[in-house]
């Protein structure tokens, strides 16, 4: 079976095999599954169809990376890997872009004036040894294996299998030649998985496949019903990145930054537990060197760290949003506790502003979106601002009144909760 796994994912690359014999191959596997030995072969074996990073000895054991199963107002990455890099790690960060609902790091990157998010290996492996982060996308070089079978999945509903999904993922991870990974997998109603017990299947079977192959890696199961943090849309969740990375952050996203980079400097090493590992996350976005970093990387990849300079919060963006947006503000109607605010809903009017795509060669409005002014647990009175939306001509029809039903209120308090579900370590 292994000799097989491999001679097929040869075929995919070399192109012996014609896209029908793949197609069965894959339908045979969303059919049927995959035993986790033959999930970490197929892992392995598509890692292997391109290049591997490699690091120099001394430092090897301190590359690390995350990633999240993705989610509305997911910016985790963005404040993660410069507050890793702050405390020694290094993160070459290999992200992706939004379809659908999901948001992408590098669509929310590029609302940066002049970020550069194509580097070659070479510019990657130089960026991550000089200041200990690069965030970029998918060279043409790392699994090209993927590139042909996605797009194969894609236009055969296989999307959906677990194994695939690992095999996806945990390749490109394991081709960044790192040490220790951490998950987010994300579950609620804007989630790839809904339910808690389908996103916990998907977290072992990667946790399994990236274990497998020698990468210490835990997994961070979070709740995806509500948005994370209070700015939906690309140039607005860098705001408040940048917020966060100054200790300005929602209470909800700092937390997921710090647990999931306690677990990575923990697994590294440069800390003794995950409790530890978490205050030091928190000390680099308090006392600067996380933005220090953020800043770096900036001007690195093409960007000016000089947008950054003057004191920044979300109501003065700089040039980061669009002075043509018009903005406009729904209001609290009736009294009580924010007890509930529906992702999805809140997704679903973004994207139909323009702030991500419906198909892979959608263009994407980087500026447009959304800042969510009271959150769970707030009590709000009538003529209180719920949210803001910042959008291009008139608003959809009935949009307005779709987004205020996407919060519900209460007539008592309400319990703030943890977004985070279970740690699997």
């Amino acid at each position: 079976m292994s000799e097989n796994i491999a001679q097929i994912v040869d075929g995919v690359v070399n192109g012996s095999l014609k896209d029908e014999d793949v197609i069965v191959w894959l339908h045979g596997i969303f059919e049927k599954g995959l035993d986790q030995k033959s999930t970490i072969t197929l892992t392995k074996s598509m890692r292997d169809s391109g290049e591997v990073l490699d690091w120099p000895m001394e430092w090897k054991h301190l590359v690390v990376d995350k990633h999240s199963t993705g989610g509305v107002g997911d910016k985790v990455s963005i404040i993660l890997a410069p507050a890793l890099a702050a405390c020694g790690l290094k993160v070459p960060m290999i992200s992706g872009r939004g379809l659908g609902h999901t948001g992408g790091t590098l669509d929310k990157l590029e609302s940066i004036t002049g970020f550069q998010v194509d580097l070659s290996i070479a510019e990657l492996k130089a960026q991550v040894e000089n200041i200990g982060i690069a965030m970029v996308g998918q060279t043409d070089s790392l699994v090209p294996a993927d590139r042909r079978m996605y797009a194969l999945r894609d236009i055969t509903g296989t999307i959906s299998s677990i194994p695939l999904i690992t095999s996806s993922i945990v390749s490109k991870k394991a081709a960044e030649g790192l040490a220790a990974l951490v998950l987010d997998v994300k579950h609620g109603r804007a989630a790839f998985m809904s339910k808690i017990e389908d996103a916990r299947s998907l977290a072992k079977s990667m946790a399994d496949a990236s274990n497998g192959m020698g990468i210490a890696t835990s997994v961070v199961l979070s709740t995806m019903d509500q948005p994370l943090g209070c700015a939906v849309g690309n140039a607005l969740e860098i705001v408040e990145s940048v917020e966060t990375l100054c200790g300005r952050g929602p209470h909800d996203l700092e937390e997921l930054v710090c647990v999931q980079g306690g677990i990575l400097l923990s697994a590294s090493g440069v800390a003794c537990d995950m409790e530890e590992g978490a205050l030091m996350i928190h000390n680099s976005l308090n006392d600067g060197s996380a933005f220090e970093r953020f800043l770096k990387m900036v001007d690195a990849q093409g960007g000016n760290s000089d947008d950054f300079a003057s004191d920044y919060s979300m109501l003065s963006s700089l040039g980061l949003l669009d002075e043509e947006l018009i903005s406009t503000e729904i209001y609290v109607e009736n009294k009580g506790w924010i007890e509930d605010i529906d992702a999805m809903t809140i997704a679903l009017a973004c994207l139909e502003l323009g702030s991500g795509r419906k198909s892979l060669t959608d263009n994407v409005d980087h500026a447009v979106g959304m800042i969510i002014q009271a959150q769970i647990g707030d009590e709000v009175e009538v003529g209180d601002s719920l949210i803001v939306i910042y959008h291009r001509g008139d608003l959809p029809e009935g949009m307005s009144e779709s987004i205020s039903s996407a919060f519900s209120l209460v007539g008592e308090p309400v319990e703030i909760r943890s977004r985070i579900s279970e740690i699997i370590r």
